[in-house]
């Protein structure tokens, strides 16, 4: 008997063309529900993506532009382990909030200049950071290589949008204007020392405890010099350049906790390559930035900065030659205007009452129409960084 006629085969009631049918249909039918089942399974998947709050996006970058008290930094920011970069680059830092979501600690993607300052200790000057000599405390830079134009600058976002550095010079000459300057001008506001005023360490630590950066003002030649005195151990042409490196550490000896240096005039001296040069080696030597006040087109700090290593920065406009309240606010215009077209601006302007007043107005609406109030290290080019 052949097997396609063997009854005891088949089951009853069915004929071998029946059963070969049955199991066609059997796996048609098991390809089917795999895939069926497949689909609900990607659907499901979706869904929950789709419901997730903010789902599988990059970490959070948290930037705080206003300084927050010590204890709040503390608690919600513990410090980084040994092997955490210390050279201002992003730390990826785990953090244990109060509240913890399921599923454990929260990776946080942070730029630590963006932490904000300690206001507690902003105003103490870094051991490290100062050179003891015959006339005061000078800045150098660590043993480890930090410099006091890393240390003593002020957090910003480190967003690329439009940002605004403004520098108020003065400080320190009339004490009633001092104390206004600091108490009314934003703590974005750049402010700079003159190094002939008085009781600049008290006015020092008052503006770094409100979250200032600062800048201390070198008197340098003018033209029609000296009938034009910028005052005390301006540095000159004619003087050797041991004599004006000695005039520059008296300048840098008046006060601690600041980024750099500005100068005071100085049209004729910064026009002059070989007089500037000493200056310039002496502020690489000790990590200090140079602003230039942008007002001569003579001027050979540029390029001198770049070769000595010095971070550098450079004015685009005075915010007061005219002292009137609503020409300074033109000026501030211009400055975002050209904040806009170039990514960034420096206005440089002085403690005058009028200045004050305006500064401090038109910063509130500048951030409300998207511009970023940063201080002057935001925007200086560094050799070092490339």
């Amino acid at each position: 008997m052949s097997p396609a006629n063997n009854s005891l085969d088949s089951p009853l009631g069915q004929s071998a063309k029946a059963r070969q049918q049955g199991r066609r249909l059997f796996k048609v039918t098991k390809g089917g529900v795999g895939l069926v089942l497949a689909a609900v399974v990607i659907v499901a998947a979706s869904s929950l993506v789709a419901l997730r709050e903010r789902p599988f996006r990059t970490p959070v970058v948290a930037a705080a532009p206003e300084p927050a008290p010590a204890s709040d930094i503390a608690r919600a920011h513990p410090a980084p382990s040994k092997q955490a970069p210390t050279d201002g680059s992003p730390a990826i830092i785990r953090v244990d909030p109060e509240t913890p979501r399921s599923g454990g600690n929260v990776v946080i993607l942070r730029d630590p200049s963006a932490i904000g300052q300690n206001l507690r200790v902003a105003h103490l000057p870094d051991k490290a950071l100062i050179e003891a000599s015959a006339i005061g405390p000078l800045p150098i830079r660590s043993a480890d290589g930090r410099r006091p134009f890393d240390v003593y600058a002020r957090p910003w976002s480190g967003a690329r949008g439009a940002r605004v550095a403004i520098v108020i010079g003065g400080l320190g000459v009339s004490q009633t204007g001092t104390m206004e300057a600091i108490e009314k001008l934003p703590p974005e506001v750049t402010l700079a020392f003159a190094s002939q005023g008085n009781s600049l360490g008290r006015w020092m630590q008052a503006a770094r405890q409100r979250g200032h950066e600062i800048v201390m003002q070198v008197p340098l030649e003018p033209f029609d010099y000296p009938n034009v005195d910028p005052g005390r151990n301006t540095l000159t042409v004619a003087a050797s350049p041991a004599e004006n490196v000695e005039a520059l550490r008296w300048s840098l000896s008046r006060i601690t906790n600041y980024t750099g240096v500005m100068n005071y005039m100085g049209a004729r001296f910064s026009a002059d390559a070989d007089a500037m040069a000493p200056l310039m080696e002496e502020l690489g030597r000790r990590g200090l930035l140079y602003l230039d006040d942008g007002s001569s087109a003579r001027s050979t700090a540029a390029e001198l900065a770049l070769k000595s290593g010095v971070p550098f920065a450079a004015g685009d406009t005075a915010i007061d030659a005219a002292r009137e309240r609503g020409d300074i606010l033109k000026k501030l215009d211009e400055l975002e205007r050209i904040a806009r077209a170039k990514g960034y601006a420096v206005g440089t302007g002085s403690a005058f009452d009028a200045t004050v007043d305006a500064v401090a107005s038109w910063v509130e609406e500048a951030k409300r129409r998207g511009i970023e109030i940063v201080p002057v290290s935001a925007v200086a080019s560094d050799p070092e960084r490339g």
